[in-house]
């Protein structure tokens, strides 16, 4: 963690910033280490303060070593406000991501400006340790999804499906989903973003599931479109297509390229085959600490793909009342080279 935390103050050192406090959940959790609701980091000058209340404080204590937990007493403006000053502190930085409400009352005691909170930046390159993790958490989805394909029948809803994977993941002793599982069956698996349903899987139609997971504070993102019974000759076609734009797309996640390059990959592959209307979002986004976060694989990121970037690649191709089809996988750079965590084959499974 120091390593992380001078990076941090690197970062403000540059634009000549003494104080700055953190707000935004996820990024305290990814600089104290510790899962509080009501938390927040403070740099002063390269010393790291942690505050929290009475309900985390303890825990707080015993798990925090890096730089020094204090118990907020009260109203938490009021108290960062008199910490301040009594550090001679006229003024302080924070990210944008606070609300009106939080701007306006801290704006009562102590001058406020406005700077994007470099942790931001920090978490776009996940370390071997968060790798790691993010790995045994795919295994835990994978096991899941195998599993899944020995539950699925015809005549089942939507939602029994969603629930059957919700109650596995915790039988894998996940923290909870990381986001609302997806079960789009049908003419349903066209909406790329469908809200799972009580309609009944059909027979003879594809079915997409959307899945993911929480393990130690990383998210999971896993996506796979399957056929129950004889799937039709377009389908067929499609789902070539959508298998292949994926491939395209991790032969390009190498370090030096831009993540346009990925996107573009797949993108003009779709558009070549007929079907680039119909591919609707951008290829990937990263995942860590959040389900959605930096860096996004659009056709217009001009960010160079890193050691340690970990993102999704997931292509995929919708035609409006018929079907869709989405293949997800994330991929992390090692060696400079994509490397994808799971260990699910992308070939067509017919149940």
């Amino acid at each position: 963690m120091k390593d992380i935390l001078e990076k941090f103050y690197g970062f403000l050192k540059e634009k000549n910033i003494k104080s700055y406090l953190i707000t935004y959940k996820p990024n305290v959790l990814y600089l104290s280490k510790f899962k509080s609701s009501n938390a927040y980091v403070l740099c002063l000058e390269g010393e790291f303060f942690f505050f929290t209340d009475s309900r985390y404080i303890e825990g707080a204590k015993e798990k925090i070593k890096h730089m020094e937990v204090i118990n907020i007493e009260g109203s938490f403006l009021e108290f960062i406000s008199k910490f301040l000053k009594a550090k001679n502190v006229d003024s302080i930085y924070v990210d944008k991501t606070i609300s009106y409400a939080f701007y306006e009352e801290l704006s009562k005691h102590i001058n406020v400006r406005f700077e994007k909170d470099p942790t931001f930046s920090l978490r776009k390159v996940k370390s071997k340790e968060e790798i790691n993790i993010m790995k045994d958490g795919v295994k835990k989805s994978d096991a899941v999804y195998r599993r899944l394909l020995d539950f699925v029948k015809p005549g089942m809803t939507e939602k029994d499906v969603k629930d059957f994977v919700v109650c596995e993941f915790l039988k894998e002793k996940a923290q909870k989903e990381s986001f609302d599982t997806i079960v789009a069956t049908g003419k349903n698996s066209a909406v790329p973003h469908h809200e799972t349903s009580f309609d009944v899987v059909e027979n003879d139609k594809p079915l997409l599931v959307d899945m993911g997971l929480m393990w130690e504070h990383y998210a999971t993102d896993f996506t796979r479109t399957f056929h129950i019974g004889k799937p039709s000759e377009e389908f067929l076609k499609v789902y070539e297509i959508v298998k292949d734009a994926h491939l395209f797309a991790i032969e390009k996640a190498i370090s030096g390229n831009y993540l346009k390059d990925v996107d573009l990959a797949a993108r003009s592959y779709i558009e070549s085959k007929g079907y680039g209307d119909y591919f609707t979002h951008s290829t990937g986004h990263g995942v860590g600490l959040e389900i959605h976060e930096d860096p996004r694989v659009y056709k217009t990121s001009e960010d160079i793909i890193e050691e340690g970037f970990v993102f999704t690649v997931e292509p995929g191709i919708y035609l409006p009342n018929h079907f869709g089809v989405r293949l997800e996988n994330i991929v992390y750079i090692e060696n400079g080279l994509p490397h994808v965590m799971s260990s699910i084959p992308l070939d067509l499974v017919i149940l």
